[in-house]
C-alpha cells in the first residue's frame, strides 16, 4: 500500500528540500526556540498571532504559515512544488476523482506524499474545491465555513465560493458561516488549508474554494456534513464529472517509533482503501488509531460514497522518519484517492478462512479465556507462534450457549487488535459482561458451547434489496444509539428482511421503523462462523 522510496530518489530530495528549506528559514526573523519548533514540523502551529483578516472591508485572510511551513518567495514556491507535480506520475485510475486525502504538515516533511494526490487531478477542471480540515488551535463546538472572501497565498489570491458556501451551511445543521478556527488562537495559527492551497494553485485553472474547519470529530459531524454536500455536489451533462473537488486535509499518526507508526497507519489507510469508514470512525474516537484529520476524511468518504463513488486508492504513505532518518518519534502522512468505479464490485460473501488447527486455536482460547476469566478473574496469556492470519486486526464476536440457548454474546466491532487478542478478549466479556445475564459461575463451564464469528469491514446499505438472509448481519446506528445482529440470527429466528431489519433497531432501542430515518445509517457485514 503506497510507494517505497528508492535510496538515490530519497537523498537528492531531501537535499533539495534542504537547500529550499534553509533559504526561507532564513528570510524571516524568529527566535531559536522557534526554529527547534519548526524543524520537528509536525503540524501544530507555533508562532504569535497577528491580523489575518484585515479590517471590516477586507476579509481576505493572509498567509499565516508562508515562511515556516513552506517558501514564502513565490518564485521559490513555485519551482518546489512544480517541481514535485513533474516528479509525481498520477496513477491509473478508471474514474472520475470526486475527492483526495493529503498531508498538511511542513513541505520538507509531507509535500512529496501530497504531491501524489495533487498529481491525480492537475489539469482537470472543478468550479470549486472544498478543503476540509481539523481544527488544530482554537477549540469549536461546530464546523466552521470560512466568512470571508478570499484566501491568500505567495501565489496569489484564491477567491471564495461564497454562494456555495452559504448554501453548505444551510444544509448542514452542524455548521455555519464563520472565521473562527481559521486564523489565530493564542498565538498559534491555522495551517491546514492554507498549505493546500499553492499545490491546488499549480495544479488547476480558475481556481474557487470553500474553507472548511471541523470543530467536532465524531461521526455525527462528518455525517452531516458529508450528506451536505453529497447533496449539493452537482455532475456536469454531458460527461458526468463531478462539479466539485473534495480535499481532506489529515495527518495520520503522531510521535510513536517509526515501525509503530507504519503499523498503525496501515490500519487506518486500510479501512480508507476497504471503504470501511465506520471502523476509520470508531477507532480514531477510541483512540485506537489516529488521524488528526479523521474527521474531514470521513466525511470526504461519506460524502463520495453517497454521490456513487466507492473507488478508494493510496497512493502514497510516508513518515517523517524517512525524510530525517531519525525514527524514534515520527508523524505519518498519507496520500489517496476517492473515485467513481466503472464498475463497482459486487457484493460477495466474506472471503476471509481460517484452516482447521487456526479454527481449534481460537476455539480452545476461547473456552481458556472463559475458564481463566471466570475462576480466576484474570485474562489467560496468549498461545506461542501464533499463525499470521490469528495475528491480523479483525473484529470479532464470542457467543456462549448453554443447552442450546444464548447465554452471552459479546464482539469488538472493528479491527484493532489481532485475532487472537480479540477472541481472547470477547470471550471473557461475552461470560461476565454481557449484561442481559448473570456472569457465568464456575459450575457452568463444562456446560457451554461455543461460536466465533470473525467480522468483515462494513458497508452502507442504501438499497435494502441488496441484503441477503445468511449473508449478512446489520448493525443500525443513529445519533449515539447503535443496535448488531450477527448474520446468524435471522436464520435461526426464521426471518425475513423486514424483520430483520426491524429486529436490529429493537436492539439499538429504536422503533422498529427508524430505518426510515433520513438521520439513521444501516450497514451490513459478513461474518466468517465456526
Amino acid at each position: 500500500m503506497g510507494s517505497e522510496m528508492l535510496p538515490i530518489a530519497k537523498r537528492l530530495w531531501f537535499f533539495r528540500m534542504q537547500f529550499l528549506g534553509a533559504i526561507y528559514m532564513l528570510s524571516i526573523k524568529r527566535s531559536s526556540t522557534i526554529i527547534v519548533v519548526i524543524l520537528l514540523a509536525t503540524g501544530l502551529g507555533m508562532f504569535g498571532a497577528h491580523n489575518i483578516l484585515g479590517n471590516k472591508e477586507d476579509l481576505t485572510r493572509k498567509p499565516m504559515v508562508a515562511g515556516t511551513f513552506y517558501p514564502d518567495d513565490p518564485a521559490q514556491l513555485r519551482f518546489m512544488v512544480d517541481g514535485l507535480l513533474a516528479e509525481t506520475s498520477p496513477q491509473n485510475l478508471e474514474g472520475s476523482i470526486f475527492a483526495l486525502v493529503a498531508p498538511h504538515a511542513g513541505y520538507i516533511y509531507s509535500a512529496r506524499i501530497a504531491a501524489h494526490s495533487y498529481a491525480q487531478i492537475k489539469g482537470h477542471k472543478y468550479k470549486r474545491v472544498v478543503i476540509i480540515a481539523p481544527s488544530h488551535v482554537e477549540p469549536l463546538s461546530f464546523t466552521s465555513i470560512y466568512s470571508g472572501d478570499a484566501y491568500t497565498t505567495p501565489l496569489g489570491q484564491i477567491p471564495v465560493d461564497k454562494d456555495f458556501a452559504k448554501k453548505l451551511a444551510q444544509k448542514d445543521s452542524t455548521s455555519k458561516l464563520s472565521n473562527a478556527g481559521h486564523g489565530c488562537h493564542m498565538g498559534r495559527c491555522e495551517h491546514a488549508i492554507e498549505v493546500q492551497l499553492p499545490f491546488l494553485q499549480e495544479s488547476l485553472q480558475d481556481l474557487k474554494i470553500v474553507p472548511v474547519i471541523m470543530g467536532a470529530a465524531n461521526y455525527q459531524a462528518s455525517r452531516s456534513l458529508g450528506v451536505a454536500l453529497s447533496e449539493l455536489i452537482q455532475r456536469e451533462s454531458a460527461t458526468q464529472e463531478p462539479d466539485t473537488l473534495i480535499v481532506a486535509s489529515s495527518d495520520l499518526s503522531h510521535f510513536h517509533t517509526h515501525d509503530e507508526a507504519v503499523s498503525l497507519d496501515h490500519k487506518a489507510l486500510g479501512a480508507i482503501e476497504g471503504n470501511d469508514y465506520l471502523s476509520l470512525s470508531m477507532n480514531i474516537e477510541l483512540g485506537a488509531w489516529e488521524a488528526c484529520g479523521g474527521a474531514p476524511i470521513i466525511a470526504a468518504m461519506i460524502a463520495t460514497e453517497r454521490m456513487g463513488a466507492t473507488g478508494r486508492k493510496i497512493l502514497a504513505y510516508a513518515n517523517s522518519g524517512d525524510v530525517t532518518g531519525d525514527k524514534t518519534s515520527v508523524v505519518g502522512y498519507g496520500a489517496a484517492a476517492l473515485f467513481q468505479e466503472k464498475k463497482p464490485e459486487e457484493i460477495k460473501q466474506m472471503s476471509f478462512s481460517l484452516e482447521e488447527k487456526d479454527k481449534k486455536t481460537l476455539l480452545a482460547l476461547a473456552k481458556k479465556s472463559v475458564e481463566t476469566s471466570v475462576r480466576d478473574n484474570k485474562l489467560t496469556p496468549l498461545p506461542d507462534n501464533l499463525s499470521k492470519p490469528l495475528q491480523t486486526p479483525f473484529g470479532a464476536f464470542v457467543t456462549l450457549k448453554k443447552n442450546g440457548k444464548l447465554r452471552g454474546c459479546v464482539g469488538f466491532l472493528t479491527p484493532d487488535k489481532s485475532l487472537a487478542e480479540t477472541v481472547r478478549e470477547v470471550a471473557s466479556l461475552a461470560a461476565l459482561r454481557d449484561t442481559r445475564f448473570s456472569p457465568v459461575k464456575a459450575d457452568e463451564l463444562n456446560k457451554l458451547e461455543y461460536e466465533i464469528s470473525v467480522l468483515s469491514p462494513f458497508r452502507r446499505m442504501s438499497d435494502l434489496q441488496d441484503i441477503q438472509i445468511g449473508r449478512d448481519g446489520l448493525l443500525i446506528l443513529n445519533d449515539r444509539k447503535r443496535g448488531l445482529l450477527l448474520p446468524q440470527v435471522p436464520v435461526e429466528y426464521g426471518w425475513d428482511v423486514p424483520q430483520f431489519i426491524e429486529e436490529t433497531a429493537i436492539k439499538a432501542g429504536l422503533s422498529p421503523r427508524a430505518w426510515k430515518d433520513k438521520d439513521t445509517d444501516l450497514f451490513a457485514f459478513s461474518a466468517f462462523v465456526f
